[in-house]
């Protein structure tokens, strides 16, 4: 039957995969959108029916018929390094369990470009967006709201914040990595933070090394920030310029832990002990920070689990269920060489 429709000359239709896979149209559409719901053998005999016909859905005909296109959308800061891939493989993965197809637009920490993007994916007709962090403007929101699309806020757990969101605190994270740097001695400190601006996680993170160094008792003076973008260069270049303030910082707290290899790499170059001579910290325990040396002391964030979450909220969202209250995930501290007790 495959042969015989491939020479007809004809589009394959999905009643033509149906009777050269001996199942019910049903069951092909359940192979295709739901591919959870049939058995391994169904689902190999109807997919290898589809790739020998050469089959593909019409799309927009299910658009326009069931007011839904099967996509979602994800607008993540960066693709240059790993920082959200776990997360994002876990919502991909999710999201193809129920045969959607996600499109994914980077914004490079541009808040204009963030927007931009949210726009383009909003006039294509995703059903879904996946947002990280909640500073973005507000007309972000108002338009993603307008046009009836759900979104999550994945990142960040803020509960004063209206959005439907899975993440952790990322203050509450950073004030318990301090607590132990403090423990152990440290008093003079440098940040290393990302920039700010438009980012919340690295906003808040800055916040609770603030905080928890007040509430140690321990001077503000004792603080220096150098902010720097994502990249290992400019992690190198901020490191470098921290290690000018007299008296030294004997920790450099990083907000990410590329800006914290960077900094591992240039103390390094200026023959500087870790931890023997200052100590390094991270956040986010992507992979680089297992397989530097020293090994990264860093703060472990649930990307899989809140990519999962993610993907379950939205489609949640929409298919009319009521927004979920905020859901707050733990963020744990991983202990590694790098951080020591002050010199």
């Amino acid at each position: 039957m495959a042969d015989d429709t491939q020479r007809s000359g004809h589009v394959p239709t999905l009643a033509d995969v149906a009777r050269a896979a001996r199942v019910s149209s049903a069951t092909v559409s359940r192979c295709l959108n739901e591919p959870h719901r049939v058995t391994r053998q169904t689902r190999e005999r109807v997919m290898r029916v589809v790739r020998e016909l050469g089959y593909a859905p019409n799309f927009g005909a299910r658009a326009l018929a069931a007011r839904r296109t099967d996509t979602f959308g994800a607008v993540i800061p960066t693709m240059d390094n790993a920082i959200f891939a776990r997360g994002l493989q876990a919502f991909q993965e999710e999201m193809g369990r129920h045969g959607i197809t996600l499109l994914v637009a980077s914004s490079s920490y541009d808040p204009g470009l963030e927007q931009e993007q949210i726009r383009n994916l909003a006039a294509r007709g995703v059903d879904g967006v996946m947002l990280i962090g909640h500073d973005r403007p507000e007309d972000s929101y108002r338009l993603l709201q307008r046009r009836g699309v759900p979104y999550v806020v994945t990142w960040s757990h803020d509960p004063s914040q209206p959005h439907p969101s899975i993440g952790f605190d990322n203050r509450k994270a950073m004030m318990a990595l301090m607590e132990q740097v403090i423990r152990l001695g440290h008093r003079h400190v440098g940040l290393l933070s990302g920039v700010r601006y438009g980012n919340d996680r690295a906003r808040l993170r800055a916040e609770g090394v603030a905080e928890s160094m007040q509430r140690a008792g321990i001077a503000a003076d004792n603080l220096t920030t150098v902010e720097a973008r994502y990249s290992i260069d400019a992690g190198a270049a901020g490191f470098a310029q921290l290690m000018q303030r007299r008296p030294r910082p004997t920790v450099v707290v990083c907000g990410n832990d590329v800006l914290a290899a960077g900094a591992l790499r240039q103390a390094r170059a200026m023959g500087l002990n870790v931890p023997g001579d200052v100590s390094i910290t991270g956040f986010d325990d992507i992979d680089l920070a297992e397989i530097v040396t020293p090994g990264l002391t860093t703060v472990h964030v649930p990307h899989r689990q809140m990519g999962r979450g993610a993907a379950e909220i939205l489609m949640k969202l929409r298919d009319g269920q009521d927004p979920v209250p905020p859901v707050e995930l733990k963020a744990s501290i991983l202990w590694r060489e790098s951080l020591g007790a002050a010199p």
